[in-house]
Parts: structure tokens; sequence; C-alpha cells
């Protein structure tokens, strides 16, 4: 009986188990090194360009400004803006500055299986954080929070890409 009983365990977590070493989700290109930290007058204008591009979708948002390490250099939260959305744009930026990627990346790794990620209490894998990449160095990241996920992360997406 007890072995019965530990083959059903085996068995109902075998997919578990499986999932954690999906193949492709454990590989991952080098990520770009980090750079001298981003200005505050460059953070102060990426701030703008979300805020702009937020009221256009017709969000209310809290944008978060990070240097390479993860502390924050700007930070805007429009009016109306839920409060929650605050700490939530500051770790998505976080993240993404620390782990070297976008957290949509990190959200799609973790629905796709990789929930391991999910461990790490210093992460959030959530879409809306970007690295910001200039002259091929990290030298900070954008995060965004105020509406879902996916419109968080064309926020971000759209401050980035304006010039």
């Amino acid at each position: 009986m007890k072995a019965l009983i530990l083959a059903l365990a085996l068995t109902a977590l075998a997919p578990v188990a499986t999932a954690q070493t999906t193949p492709g989700l454990s590989k991952q290109a080098n990520p770009p090194s980090y750079g001298a930290p981003i200005s505050l007058a460059a953070a102060e204008d990426l701030i703008d360009r979300a805020v702009t591009a937020a009221r256009a979708a017709g969000h209310r948002m809290a944008v978060a400004i990070v240097e390479p390490n993860g502390e924050l250099v700007a930070f805007a939260r429009m009016d109306d803006t839920q409060y929650g959305s605050i700490r939530v744009a500051q770790r998505k930026a976080w993240t993404a500055a620390r782990y070297r990627t976008a957290t949509s990346t990190m959200e799609e790794r973790t629905l796709a299986g990789r929930t391991v990620t999910l461990a790490n209490d210093d992460s959030l894998p959530i879409a809306g954080g970007i690295p910001i990449v200039v002259d091929g160095l990290i030298v900070g990241a954008i995060g965004v929070s105020g509406a879902s996920a996916a419109e968080d992360a064309v926020v971000a997406t759209a401050a980035l890409a304006a010039d």
C-alpha cells in the first residue's frame, strides 16, 4: 500500500519536475554588462515620456527609474494612481536592473513552467520593468505599474522608444 501511495505521489509530481527543466527556458544569451548609472536628467525625461504615454492610453500610473544596482533615481505617481502601484513600479524596475532582463521575459518563463523564480522573494516577474540600455550597457531600468501588466509594459516600452 505504501509503495502504491509513493508511486502515485511521484507520478503527480513528475509534471512539476519536468516543468522546472523545460528545454530552452534555462538557456539565456549573455545579457549586457552594467554601465555608469543613468543621470537624473535622463531619468526625468523617461518619466515624462512614460506619463505622456500613460495619459494617451487613459491610464493612471506610477513610474520608477533606477540605477543598475536597483536604487531609485526618479519617481512619479500620476494623480489618483492606486497607492499599491508605487511599490510595484519600483520593484519592477529593481528586478529588471538587478536581473538584467525585462520582467515580461521573467513572467513568460514563469508562466511556461519556470516557477523557481517565484522562490526569489526579491524579484517581481510581472511585465512592466525593462532595463535601460545605452551603448550596449545597462544604465538602469524603468518600472511602470497602474494598469494590466501588458499595458504597463507597453507604456514602459513607449517611454524607452520615444526619441
